[in-house]
């Protein structure tokens, strides 16, 4: 096989670890037995889950409760992963939500292999990329090598989680990404807005900052926020499997288990993030105010336009 084959088929098979590069009958096998719009509870929160063939982390940002004896209101925030894969049925789902817009935090090497996002008519996502520190061309290159050698010297050893905190870092140093996140925050303050979209490529990581940025900028209590970041792992575990599994038995990869902490969310990959932000800016206030530029009239409009 040509280098440009194997490059292809690698890149392929990182694609599917976001419903991109499966068949149909995977996403059946790895998606929950429910119908679509279902809502779904775990724990104390309530997780409003949009269940889709095309996608598996789609979730409502909605119903969560405050310091201040509010709630987050529903139907406003969606969070997802993906959206490239969506089927006619998803599509018709997605429809319903009255979407005004749809923010993609992908760079243009995930767009380019995954796909541009499938959206009801007359909507289009608008490109906010956040910076993945090289991890999906790396998955690429990891991969697309087929030697277990390679792959263990690459992310083997703790490498995949230190790249990961390293990532999350990145969200609070990099300007660029403070930009990103703070043009979404400053949109969804904005009254003239109707619900939103935002997404990456798995929805947990720089999805899963911004949802956990915004519930704790809402008042929703801390361990709220960071059991909100944490049910990714939940709603992704079956599909993510499945992707494993897929990649040992195409013979791309002896070992898929290296992936996992890359598929995962974990509790030290957040907490690298909010150390950082702790140490650059003093408190999660100073990050919002001095790191994404916020003034206490867009905080305050957040609050009032999306807590009841």
């Amino acid at each position: 096989m040509s280098r440009v084959r194997i490059r292809r088929a690698a890149a392929a098979a990182v694609a599917a670890l976001t419903l991109a590069a499966l068949p149909s009958a995977a996403y059946a096998a790895a998606a929950p037995a429910a119908a679509s719009g279902a809502r779904h509870h775990q724990r104390a929160e309530t997780y409003s889950r949009i269940t889709l063939q095309g996608a598996v982390n789609v979730r409502d940002l909605g119903g969560h409760r405050t310091w201040t004896g509010g709630q987050v209101r529903h139907g406003l925030v969606y969070r997802s992963d993906a959206l490239g894969k969506l089927t006619d049925a998803d599509v018709t789902t997605v429809s319903g939500l009255g979407l005004t817009k749809v923010i993609d935090f992908r760079i243009p090497m995930e767009v380019q292999y995954d796909g541009a996002d499938r959206l009801p008519a007359g909507l289009s996502a608008t490109a906010r990329p956040v910076s993945d520190l090289g991890l999906y061309g790396t998955l690429v290159g990891a991969i697309g090598s087929g030697d277990p050698v390679i792959q263990e010297q690459m992310l083997g050893g703790g490498r995949a989680e230190a790249y990961m905190r390293a990532i999350y870092r990145t969200f609070v140093t990099d300007a660029g990404n403070r930009a990103q996140f703070a043009a979404t925050l400053r949109e969804l303050a904005d009254g003239r807005q109707g619900p939103v979209l935002y997404h990456c490529t798995s929805g947990k990581d720089r999805t899963g900052w911004m949802s956990y940025v915004l519930l704790r900028a809402l008042a929703v209590p801390e361990d709220t926020a960071e059991r909100d970041y944490l049910a990714s792992n939940t709603f992704r575990a079956a599909y993510d499997a499945s992707v494993r599994a897929g990649l040992k038995q195409s013979g791309l990869m002896q070992n898929p288990d290296l992936l996992i902490p890359l598929q995962e969310v974990r509790q030290d990959y957040l907490d690298s993030a909010t150390a950082q932000m702790e140490a650059d800016y003093g408190s999660f206030y100073g990050y919002l105010t001095q790191g994404l530029g916020l003034d206490l009239r867009t905080l305050a409009q957040l609050q009032s336009r999306l807590v009841r």
